[in-house]
Order: C-alpha cells, then structure tokens, then sequence
C-alpha cells in the first residue's frame, strides 16, 4: 500500500482588494478537499484570518500561514511541485504518475492568482490543466485534489470541531459537536 505524505497548496500573488475572494476560496477548497496547509501570499491576512477561523469552528487538521516568498518555497521545496495552469498536461494524463511521486514525497501545488512567469513552469515537475480552458483557479485546485485522493477526502473525519454541518435534501442545519 502506497503512503501518502504531506500536500501543500501555494497561492502565487494576491491582489488586495481585487482577489481577497479568490484568496480565501483557494485556502478553503484546499482545506476542504484534503490538503495539509495553504500557504498565502503576506499581503492576504484577511484571507489567512477567515481560513483559520473556520478551521477552528469546523475542525481540521489543516495550517494557513504566510509567506513574502511563494517563489523562493516553490524552488527550495523538498519533494513534488505541481503547477495547476490551463497550459498544462491533462489532469487525467497525469494524476497516476502525480499520485505515484507524492505516496514517496510532500507534494506542493502551486496557484497562480495573477500572470504566472515562466521560472515556475520550469521548477514545476509538472504543470498540469485541468481542461485546457479558461476557468477559475479554485475549480482546477478541486478538481486536481480530488482526483489526488480519489475521492477519499469526501468522508474526511474533522478533529477538534466546534460546529457541524448536518446534511438535508433541503434548508441549512449548522449545530454544535457536542449536540446529539
């Protein structure tokens, strides 16, 4: 059996103002959809502060932190960098051999939020599309992790959860863990 290790999701730049959304949205699939940790851009701390607050209240394990240097982690990263861009091999061309290199090493997937310049097509082992049309970042990260896991992290067991989300065919139920 193969052992997965550590995946790291990095957000490449931010535009204040104009991706605090997207920001947020990249940090939150990535917890959501199996991730270890996010790490953003220095400038995104509203983003960082709403991904750890709803870590806290739904659970984790899951990490947000920033950095001032994406680029400097992406070329010193010890393991497998994968690069999601719609210039890419085709996620389903791939996502075996993707899988194959992480179950040995961390693996980071790399965000672009803004043009990406071409030194991170060159760090990455592999820059991969998820369709090769234009679409949002936050939709190829979802699609690229859950292909990752194989859809393993759709029954993820959240620790340390102040509040739950209770599934309905209709309306909205949010309760307290502690409640039975």
């Amino acid at each position: 059996m193969q052992t997965e290790t550590e995946v790291t999701v990095v957000r490449l730049g931010h535009r204040p103002g104009r991706d605090e959304r997207m920001t947020t949205h990249v940090g939150l699939t990535a917890r959501a959809l199996g991730a270890d940790r996010v790490v953003l851009p220095d400038n995104a701390g509203k983003s960082r502060d709403t991904i750890a607050d709803i870590t806290e209240r739904f659970g984790g394990p899951f990490e947000v932190e920033c950095s001032e240097s994406q680029k400097a982690l992406i070329r010193n990263w010890e393991g497998t960098v994968v690069h999601l861009t719609m210039y890419g091999e085709r996620v389903q061309d791939v996502e075996g051999e993707v899988r194959e290199a992480w179950s040995g090493e961390p693996l980071l997937v790399v965000v672009g939020a803004e043009k990406v310049s071409f030194d991170v097509y060159e760090a990455a082992d592999w820059n991969v599309g998820v369709t090769n049309q234009p679409h949002s970042e936050v939709a190829g990260l979802a699609v690229f992790l859950d292909r990752l896991f194989e859809g393993r992290e759709l029954d993820r067991e959240w620790e340390d959860a102040d509040q739950r989300v209770i599934p309905k065919a209709t309306g909205k139920r949010v309760e307290p863990v502690d409640e039975e």
